[in-house]
């Protein structure tokens, strides 16, 4: 059954709507520091199974859980003193614990699709924070789009992917990061990087001082962003492209592709990059014709490059 997806505003009155909607198991769109996430009652069986359906994702694929207050965490899962060091260096923002789960956890077990840990985020974006509140509930939300497709970073993103799919969408502009959050876990006496974002592997360490590990990738993810094929244009993506191969459209990167089609960034600099990613392969998926491939100029691999590479590489990957 088609939805009638309502268009609400970051207002007092959106807020409330949305919030109502959430406390019925309905699911709303609303936007993060990072990207656009699709929002369930964490609580409610039929929410969260209601965003793996919408979605198309796999139900082996675990979900973060938002939550509006640093102390909530603690309400969910363990926190022992290193998670409590992340919390207060790096809440709100764009940082995803993956913790041990409590044995009465009240979040529904398909948030953790079957594990005994839990993802955890606090958003550091304020109409995602009076959604929190208003709803008073914690908030499954992963990607607002079909699952291994390009993640949303405008509500008009997020209409394209799930229109008639979802009851209501909170408007409140493009995202600044662009990029989904990192993902940490500390769910052992080992700090884990499970997907590299805008919080770097060398922040992480410096804050809990000590070596964070950096994983491969793994056949059933253990937190989400994992799959190996994931933020994919339907147009084939290769990478490394210095220059445009023949019939290729060009996603450029530095002053060294200023013919480019689209640039992530002219000047080279890796915010403004992270923040176009998504919305580039896009405006490049909709550009491109039949069997045309999407080629992208290298990005370093440092800073924000290594999450940039990471989404680039899953984008590639074969499906």
């Amino acid at each position: 059954m088609r939805l009638k997806t309502l268009a609400l505003n970051a207002s007092e009155d959106g807020f409330r709507m949305a919030a109502d909607l959430l406390n019925q198991g309905e699911l709303v769109a609303f936007p993060t520091e990072t990207v656009y996430g699709l929002g369930a009652s964490a609580l409610s069986e039929r929410a969260v199974a209601g965003i793996y359906a919408a979605k198309g994702r796999p139900s082996f694929n675990p979900l973060i859980v938002h939550v509006g207050d640093p102390k909530d965490a603690s309400l969910y899962a363990r926190v022992d003193r290193l998670a409590q060091v992340a919390i207060d260096t790096f809440w709100p923002g764009p940082l995803t614990l993956v913790l041990p789960r409590l044995e009465h956890c009240v979040l529904v077990p398909a948030v953790s699709a079957g594990l005994d840990s839990v993802a955890l985020r606090m958003p550091n974006h304020p109409a995602a924070l009076s959604l929190l509140r208003a709803s008073g509930l914690p908030l499954a939300a992963p990607s607002a789009n079909p699952s291994g497709g390009v993640s949303p970073t405008t509500a008009a993103h997020v209409r394209d992917g799930l229109g008639g799919k979802i009851s209501a969408i909170l408007d409140d502009g493009p995202c600044l990061v662009g990029l989904e959050s990192t993902v940490l876990s500390l769910t052992d006496m080992h700090a884990r990087l499970l997907r590299p974002g805008a919080i770097s592997r060398d922040a992480l360490q410096a804050a809990l001082g000590q070596t964070v590990e950096v994983p491969g990738d793994e056949d059933v993810p253990s937190a989400p962003g994992q799959l190996v094929s994931h933020y994919a244009p339907s147009a084939r993506v290769i990478l490394d492209a210095s220059v445009r191969p023949k019939g290729a459209l060009w996603l450029g990167f530095g002053p060294a592709s200023l013919e480019a089609d689209i640039s992530l960034s002219e000047a080279g600099d890796l915010s403004e990059a992270a923040a176009r990613l998504f919305g580039a392969l896009r405006e490049l998926d909709d550009m491109a014709e039949p069997d045309q491939i999407i080629a992208v100029a290298p990005v370093p691999e440092m800073g924000l490059g290594v999450a940039i590479n990471d989404r680039l590489r899953r984008a590639a990957a074969p499906r």
